[in-house]
């Protein structure tokens, strides 16, 4: 009788240990992620998993970061008229433009910048339920986190424009051999229109379809200046 009692006691306890441990296994993996994007609030996120990955299949690549405040105020624009027009306003997740999308059924996503950044700097690339759900997670923490100008300045330096080019800088000088600095609005525009598949177009040698796409920017990006969906950054 003893004995079981003492079993019992035992597989109690072990229970217990076992039950505080993963509370507090648990407890660290929420925490990781909300440390992860506090540290990158004030340290520059140049490397991600995408990014290494492309250092180890190509042996370098281009990329330079240039804090936005030295970034001319077309290439934010040109960068939230092209990708996000309403990047000022939502809060991390546009929902008018989700339900557009479903409405049109258009083949294609509804993710703002900030979904993006959260991609970009801290999961890996592809479609799966998981890293969608983590990237909505990540999103949710940058919006509380970071401020917009900060999201928007590493969206700028650490999206991809062309092959082993990381950055709107790296972007300037490998097309139109220029310092960021000396852009224009027209190149500015460019560079954003080749986005989301610039492996597959051309910021210097544009095709029709990159060419409307170029207009349609440089109107957005008037646009959001004149309505004040620019003044978060």
């Amino acid at each position: 009788m003893k004995v079981r009692i003492l079993i019992k006691v035992t597989i109690f306890q072990i229970y217990q240990f076992s039950l505080k441990h993963i509370w507090s296994l648990f407890g660290v993996i929420l925490l990781l992620p909300i440390c992860f994007v506090i540290i990158f609030n004030f340290y520059n996120p140049s490397k991600s998993f995408y990014i290494n990955s492309e250092i180890k299949r190509l042996g370098k690549i281009e990329q330079e970061w240039v804090d936005i405040e030295k970034l001319p105020k077309v290439v934010s624009r040109s960068a939230v008229a092209a990708e996000d027009a309403n990047f000022c306003i939502h809060h991390g997740f546009d929902i008018d433009a989700i339900f557009a999308v479903i409405r049109s059924g258009a083949n294609r996503g509804a993710s703002t910048i900030s979904q993006q950044v959260a991609k970009n700097v801290f999961l890996w690339h592809g479609r799966n339920y998981l890293r969608k759900g983590l990237e909505v997670g990540f999103t949710v923490l940058i919006e509380l986190i970071w401020s917009k100008k900060r999201i928007l300045e590493v969206y700028l330096n650490v999206a991809e424009f062309d092959e082993g080019v990381f950055g709107v800088s790296a972007a300037a000088q490998n097309y139109f051999k220029i310092d960021i600095k000396n852009i224009t609005s027209l190149q500015a525009a460019r560079l954003m229109a080749i986005l989301p598949n610039p492996k597959n177009r051309s910021a210097n040698k544009p095709s029709n379809f990159v060419r409307k796409k170029t207009k349609g920017i440089m109107s957005g990006a008037e646009t959001i200046l004149k309505d004040g969906r620019a003044s978060c950054f």
